[in-house]
């Protein structure tokens, strides 16, 4: 299919009533009928998940189960900064001058990815993390670090998709689409937890009741489809590790750097 077709197609099925179609559908009873040619489809590994496949009532049910406890380890440092999902790495490094570059080809800019938020200054020169969630991925979000909860914020917005044709083909996808913005504060400083929204991604909801502190990798939050996180570490905080690249996967716990110790004296946004 021409590619210009393409995404004027996309165009069209981007907005969020699409999303609520697609999600009406995937939380009705009947939807729990297609879970096996979905596992298949994926190669989803359902000897992790909490429950027995018949045991899902719907579509969404199983796109947004619990693992088996254990079956995602954090790691055990304490400083340790870690993935908050499943995923796999699309871009990563530094940010300079509050742009974050090349995220398959596209220049990002804080400002635009957090809304204009008076905080985006304190991440003008430090750490990124994108990382996207497949449909065959564990779909909840996990606290990336001790810390309590300073702000959310939820950024209405588009519902492009935000796989490799959606990165690469549509314009800014990951600050024109619709966005969950929760941001932690650390002893070493403040972590982002921004999570985009995707087409088919019906919404992006908190774990009730809401937490208001986090341990490191308490669940947070989940997708309900697949999609994306965009990670931030505050400037001067973090020692990011050196062999993760673009295109690596990661799994909920494992370690994405180390947060530097408690900073005194560091200002309030």
């Amino acid at each position: 299919m021409d590619r210009w077709l393409l995404r004027t197609m996309t165009e069209l099925t981007s907005r969020k009533f699409v999303s609520r179609l697609t999600g009406r559908f995937a939380k009705s009873s009947f939807s729990r009928r297609l879970i096996p040619r979905f596992v298949a489809m994926y190669g989803i590994a359902v000897e992790e998940a909490e429950k027995k496949l018949e045991e899902y009532g719907s579509l969404n049910e199983f796109f947004t189960r619990r693992l088996k406890p254990g079956s995602r380890p954090v790691d055990g440092n304490a400083e340790a900064l870690v993935s908050p999902v499943d995923a796999r790495v699309t871009a990563c490094g530094s940010v300079s001058k509050g742009m974050l570059l090349e995220v398959k080809g596209q220049t990002y800019t804080l400002d635009e990815l957090l809304n204009g938020s008076p905080r985006t200054s304190l991440y003008e020169n430090g750490r990124f993390w994108v990382l996207y969630l497949s449909p065959k991925d564990y779909h909840r979000i996990h606290a990336p670090c001790d810390g309590t909860i300073a702000e959310s914020e939820h950024i209405p917005g588009r519902v492009y998709p935000v796989n490799e044709f959606g990165l690469t083909s549509m314009r800014r996808v990951l600050s024109r689409n619709e966005r969950l913005v929760t941001y932690i504060r650390h002893d070493a400083g403040e972590i982002a937890v921004v999570k985009v929204g995707a087409l088919n991604v019906s919404s992006i909801q908190y774990v009730s009741p809401k937490p208001k502190t986090l341990d490191r990798g308490q669940e947070l939050a989940y997708f309900e489809f697949g999609s994306t996180v965009v990670l931030l570490a505050e400037s001067g905080i973090c020692d990011a590790r050196e062999d993760l690249k673009p295109g690596d996967n990661v799994k909920m716990g494992e370690r994405l750097g180390t947060l530097a110790g408690n900073r005194k004296g560091k200002a309030e946004p």
